[in-house]
């Protein structure tokens, strides 16, 4: 644990002026971001009395070895510089007003010559509309299933699509109405997205338009004595009425409005938003977060607007969202100090101008009142769940470090598995797992080289040896800067892990507590043998053998034996299993490439992409087995003699599977 004091500046070196400031551990990985009106009395709070500190202070400024800052010239320009930071940085110790999951939205591909409408999760893509989010995929789906008969647009797959095409006959959908079916031409292009651009509308508020023109059909039709129009109207407006219902009109003056509210104790925080558009709640979100420092409501207001207006923001500049990110008006517990910096940088995000208000009165308070009982709500519930889970964790943890004799808790637990079907396509997964939980974007993938003929032993130790030698080179012993952080000495080396062009952690630069093999003791004195080989001492080593759950340590006779109802032994199951999974999905990956690509290796002129149009047209490598001359040099991009190359190559295959 490093002394704060080793690399505190002096504190006539400090600026007055506002400004952003940074803290970076000892390998240079940036921990934490903040922002400060005077950043010499900011900063200078983090250097009193250690145990007078909130405790998630005190765990980041005994973690850091180094303090940054950089001076601006406004509050707005703090606002963008530290939400960049925490964008490129992503320090642990920050707030992150994230998902824990991904919300579902109605995703509208605008870009397609058919627009589909679909439930979707993920990253906001570009010429995709989107509405929402909801708080169950159910929800879009019923919604869906109502408006259909209004606006009849295309919900199925790209596959689905062309196979109705190609047999000439609408899907069931197209049968009972609630489809155009533009798959076999019964509406055009521009016809089918017109009603995709009515239903667009509809979603995104402008209903009463669509109500009082389909009123006036239904009239109309009736007046011109066509019975059966006007019914089919009147069922339409019903189906409409019933999805405007389940949007009810919480807002009678038709306002875009976000409404934040919080539930917090001096660790944690909730956070619920429901999005409000022309008056009705269109999607809700909620989050936990943990507490870094002293924060009170005033201050998570302030940081929750700047993070999360600023990554709406950015994924509506990467898609085309039919809902404004940034409403007209966000309704908050309390304002933050720096409210007109906070406006005049989302006014910059919408284009026109955005307010900050607190509801005083009437339904704005109302509906206030409703998301603070949310956020109580969730924060509840989140207490129940995370009791256990921490709880457990912590124990597990500790169970494997006191029955493992370490020195310290594994907080970092990386595991290799080895997967191959009789020593074809052999692969290796490395999984990470830190404070108990996976941090998928750690995960590496192997292609066995070396030791692909001569069995796990040799794979193992093949993977150690890869995965610790790029550590070992990723942090390779740098000088130290002139003037010393404070924990170095000027003149000494260091080992950093940060890519100096990007400023980001190397792929490898982190080494575990606890390195896991799939195995008993052969796998595990393997991997202890790498590690000896490259001078690492600190990592320690230890094998899961399947059979009977038996935990190996390097050099031991013995293996040593968990309780079955150990949470230690239950972590480690949990590890390994994860980490044959991702090998696991690997080796079919691989597996699948080489069984459909194998035949046409040898064909000269052939590459990946040819191979890939060949299999595109004909659909399997049979199809295209039974293709002759003419219909390969048919294919876009293939001549003649490619062609009898490809059939020359693929019937020798045949051949040789024949002798």
């Amino acid at each position: 644990m490093a002394d704060p004091s080793t690399y505190r500046p002096a504190t006539g070196t400090i600026p007055e002026s506002p400004g952003v400031y940074r803290f970076s551990d000892p390998r240079g990985r940036v921990i934490y971001v903040g922002k400060a009106k005077s950043l010499r009395q900011r900063l200078n709070s983090y250097f009193a009395d250690l145990s007078g500190l909130h405790p998630r202070t005190r765990q980041m400024v005994t973690t850091a070895a180094k303090v940054e800052w950089t001076v601006v010239g406004t509050e707005v320009e703090a606002l963008q510089l530290e939400y960049n930071w925490i964008k490129e940085y992503d320090p642990r110790f920050n707030v992150r007003y994230r998902d824990d999951k991904s919300y579902p939205v109605l995703a509208v591909t605008m870009h397609e010559e058919y627009p589909r409408l679909h439930v979707y999760r993920g990253p906001r893509r570009k010429g995709v509309r989107y509405f929402g989010p909801y708080a169950h995929a159910w929800a879009i789906r019923e919604t869906l299933d109502l408006l259909l008969r209004v606006f009849p647009a295309r919900t199925c797959s790209t596959g689905v699509f062309k196979r109705h095409g190609q047999i000439g006959r609408p899907c069931l959908l197209g049968y009972i109405d609630k489809c155009s079916a533009p798959c076999v031409g019964t509406v055009t292009a521009d016809e089918h997205r017109d009603i995709v651009e009515d239903f667009s509308d509809f979603l995104s508020g402008r209903t009463d338009r669509m109500v009082r023109q389909l009123e006036r059909d239904m009239a109309e039709a009736s007046e011109n004595l066509e019975f059966e129009r006007a019914a089919r109207m009147r069922d339409d407006l019903g189906a409409l009425r019933r999805a405007l219902e389940k949007q009810a009109v919480v807002l009678g003056d038709g306002t875009d409005a976000d409404v934040v509210a919080f539930a917090e104790d001096e660790l944690e925080a909730a956070v619920q938003v429901f999005h409000v558009r022309g008056g009705r709640v269109r999607g809700q979100r909620g989050w936990v977060i943990d507490k870094v420092e002293p924060t009170d409501t005033e201050q998570l207001v302030e940081r929750f607007v700047s993070q999360f207006y600023g990554e709406q923001h950015a994924l509506a500049g990467a898609a085309d969202d039919a809902v404004q990110p940034v409403p007209r008006e966000i309704l908050v517990p309390v304002l933050p100090s720096d409210t007109p910096a906070l406006e005049r940088w989302l006014t910059g995000l919408r284009g026109s101008r955005v307010g900050i208000r607190v509801p005083q009165r009437g339904d704005k308070r109302d509906l206030a009142a409703t998301v603070a009982r949310n956020a109580t709500e969730a924060f509840a519930q989140h207490k129940l769940r995370r009791a256990g889970d921490l709880t457990a964790r912590s124990a597990a943890l500790q169970e494997i470090q006191e029955n493992l004799e370490l020195d310290q808790a594994p907080l970092r637990i990386e595991c290799i598995d080895i997967s191959h079907v009789q020593g074809t396509n052999v692969v290796a997964s490395l999984v990470v797992f830190e404070d108990g939980l996976p941090r998928r974007s750690e995960y590496r993938r192997f292609e066995i080289r070396e030791a692909a003929a001569e069995g796990d032993v040799a794979s193992i130790a093949e993977v150690v040896r890869r995965r610790f030698r790029r550590y070992l080179a990723e942090t390779a012993d740098e000088p130290a800067p002139t003037e010393g952080s404070g924990e170095v000495a000027p003149g000494d080396t260091v080992r950093t892990g940060i890519d100096p062009e990007t400023g980001r952690p190397k792929k490898f630069a982190y080494p575990p507590n606890l390195l896991v093999v799939d195995g008993a003791k052969p796998q595990v004195d393997a991997a202890a043998a790498e590690l000896a080989g490259l001078g690492i001492t600190d990592v320690a080593v230890c094998g899961l053998a399947k059979r009977l759950e038996e935990v190996w340590l390097p050099d031991d006779t013995d293996p040593v034996i968990l309780s079955r109802t150990s949470e230690g032994l239950y972590l480690l199951q949990r590890i390994r299993d994860e980490a044959h999974r991702f090998a696991i999905t690997y080796h079919r990956q691989r597996r699948s490439q080489g069984m459909t690509a194998s035949a046409l290796d040898g064909v000269p002129g052939l590459g990946p992409a040819r191979k890939q149009a060949l299999l595109k047209h004909f659909g399997s490598v049979r199809k295209l087995r039974a293709a002759d001359v003419d219909e390969i040099a048919g294919v876009p991009g293939f001549g003649r003699r490619t062609a009898e190359s490809v059939v020359a190559a693929l019937h020798a295959g045949t051949e040789g599977e024949k002798a």
